[in-house]
This record gives structure tokens, sequence and C-alpha cells, in this order.
């Protein structure tokens, strides 16, 4: 496993963790299927509207990265802003807001965090909460431990569908 991590002036840091294939060649006995290594990304910035371009290039980026189309890709960077604008609502003045992005083969979660006074969900009935469906693939929402509430993305890249 290799760790990287870099900081700017203004406070965003972005760390990213590559996990390696294990040495006997991560292979299952019983199903005969590789497993999948993951690599995450983690930025962490002021939980402000003034960042959230940061999240929106490094979701692009990270999904070109894994072949996504340009339609998916401009729902990502789509869905990632709205999760970002449900959760600072909500968040702490002067907190940070951390985004983490778990990479696959063919699929990306990201998982975007704010510290909370009174975190409440997100209600999922509404047409923000559809769009987001729409956009991501699947969501989900959460409030963990120390009032941190998290939205999910997850988006699996469509097949290509050419042999």
């Amino acid at each position: 496993m290799r760790e990287e991590s870099t900081t700017s002036a203004a406070g965003t840091a972005v760390t990213g963790v590559a996990r390696e294939r294990a040495a006997d060649g991560a292979s299952s006995a019983k199903t005969g299927q590789r497993r999948e290594a993951k690599d995450q990304v983690i930025v962490r910035m002021p939980a402000e509207g003034a960042y959230l371009s940061v999240l929106r290039t490094a979701t692009a980026g990270l999904a070109a990265r894994l072949d996504f189309t340009l339609d998916e890709i401009e729902d990502l960077r789509i869905a990632v802003d709205e999760a970002c604008a449900m959760l600072l609502s909500q968040a702490v003045p002067g907190a940070s807001l951390e985004c983490s992005f778990t990479l696959g083969q063919d699929n990306m979660a990201i998982a975007v965090s704010v510290p909370c006074l009174a975190p409440q969900q997100p209600a999922s009935d509404t047409f923000a909460w559809t769009v987001l469906n729409a956009l991501a693939g699947s969501v989900d929402a959460y409030v963990g431990p120390g009032d941190l509430l998290t939205i999910v993305l997850r988006k699996t890249r469509e097949s290509s569908g050419s042999v």
C-alpha cells in the first residue's frame, strides 16, 4: 500500500491510497474470480461553496481515468455538486468537508462528509434526491459518529457494447 498526500495554502488536502494486489494474485479459489484492487483518493477542504469546483474537477478526472463516458462524467460532476449543496447547508461553520473517492475497475463510490451540529439526513422522497439517484445510479445518506453527515454516491460505468 502506498500513500501520497499534498496540502495547499488554502487548506485543501488530497490524499491518495493505492492498494496493490496480493502476492498470491488475489484469486478466489471458490469463485475463480480475481478480487479487485481499489484505489482511494481523499480530498479535504473548507466546507464552503467556493471550493466545490475542486471536487467537480477531481470527480471528472477520476471518472475519466476509469473510462466513464462524457455523459457519465458530467452526471457525476453534477451529482457531487448537489450532494455537497445538501451537506453545506448543515455544516458547522469553519468545518472541513471530506470527499472520499473509491475507484474500482468499472465503478466509483464517492462519500462526501461534513460535521454538523444537529445533522438530519436528506429526505429520500424529494425531487432533489430523485435527481441524485438518476445522476449517480445509487445514493445513500447516514449520520455517523461525531455528528458526521455523509452522502454516498455509487456509479458503475456503462459497458461500451463493443467486442
